[in-house]
């Protein structure tokens, strides 16, 4: 099963990232391949939404449950679509500085082994420009210094 896991340190806070990584809605202006989001049901601690995501001409339909421990932590689980299995974590914590660690760690499989297999040649690829896009969309939103903090992350595929 492929897994990702990345820790970035950022010069936003646990509340301000949190919120972003929250705001499923706004995904589509944002996360590349994210075409729409149509939410189903949203309370303070958890939502039910269907990502649309869209790659050329291919689209599919993610439904997922997304629980939301404010301040810090986002825990996204997978109900329906075309995976077997999405399990994805987004943890804040505030470093003490004005600025936050977020560590995001996401694995999945395909219901498709051979697909699994090709996709997860690319997938390492696609989640890092993924993270990149809300620490564009937290530089966009949070009018922070353009320095990107430091990064460190790992990444392994376990079939």
């Amino acid at each position: 099963m492929p897994r990702h896991d990345e820790v970035r340190a950022l010069p936003y806070t646990a509340e301000q990232m949190f919120d972003l990584v929250a705001d499923v809605g706004a995904y589509p202006q944002f996360l590349p391949w994210v075409s729409a989001i149509r939410i189903r049901s949203d309370s303070g601690t958890e939502m039910l939404a269907d990502m649309i995501v869209g790659f050329k001409s291919l689209k599919e339909t993610f439904t997922s449950r997304v629980v939301k421990e404010r301040p810090g932590h986002v825990h996204v689980d997978y109900i329906d679509g075309p995976l077997k299995h999405l399990s994805n974590d987004w943890r804040f914590e505030n470093d003490g500085k004005g600025g936050c660690l977020v560590h995001f760690s996401v694995d999945f499989a395909f219901k498709n082994r051979l697909f699994e297999m090709l996709a997860g040649q690319m997938f390492d690829r696609a989640f890092r420009k993924m993270t990149s896009a809300f620490e564009a969309r937290a530089a966009e939103l949070y009018a922070a210094p353009s320095a990107s903090g430091s990064s460190s992350s790992s990444a392994q595929s376990a079939a």
